[in-house]
């Protein structure tokens, strides 16, 4: 008898592309447990993100979202929200197809740096040229994204709402070749 894969839908995707929020309104779509990577490492150091990436440099910061990561191996039937630096770490990657379902969201530049400067709590946008930080990192991450995901959706001008129906529905096929797939909406 074969082990029973887990179903889990899994969001990367760079900052800003709306991984928290579509997760949430996949998470009530299909009754799974929504959990945020970010959030867990803020609640588990006790202080918000920007003060990690004092305290202990991004290498601190990532090696905490490889902690998290692992811990989730044994979640099943949960959406699960990443950081937008996750898939930096190689030994990540297979982490991540292990969890389920990974789903790449991507924006525009445009759509990314309007939505990510508006927030000072990103420290890896604490630049002189936020957007030229911003296509940069895309430069270096978008590779490591499509290696990682199963499907990839651009959110750029499209509702949440819409994005969350599409990924659903994409999930539920990809789930009908499991061993119990997660019942429709109803």
């Amino acid at each position: 008898m074969s082990t029973p894969q887990p179903q889990n839908i899994v969001l990367i995707g760079f900052m800003g592309v709306g991984k928290t929020t579509i997760g949430k309104l996949l998470a009530k779509k299909l009754g799974f447990h929504f959990t945020d990577t970010d959030a867990q490492i803020v609640t588990q150091a006790g202080c918000p993100i920007p003060e990690i990436f004092t305290k202990e440099g991004e290498e601190g910061f990532r090696q905490r979202e490889t902690t998290v990561l692992n811990a989730l191996t044994t979640k099943q039937h949960s959406i699960i929200a990443t950081g937008g630096g996750i898939i930096t770490r190689e030994e990540n990657i297979p982490i991540l197809k292990k969890l389920g379902y990974v789903v790449w969201l991507t924006a525009s530049e445009n759509e990314i740096y309007d939505r990510v400067t508006a927030n000072s709590d990103r420290p890896l946008m604490q630049t002189k040229d936020p957007r030229q930080t911003i296509r940069d990192l895309l430069t270096l991450r978008d590779p490591l994204y499509s290696s990682a995901c199963h499907l990839c959706v651009d959110t750029t001008g499209f509702h949440s709402e819409d994005i969350a129906y599409g990924v659903r529905e994409s999930a539920l096929v990809y789930f009908s070749g499991l061993a119990s797939p997660p019942a429709p909406e109803s």
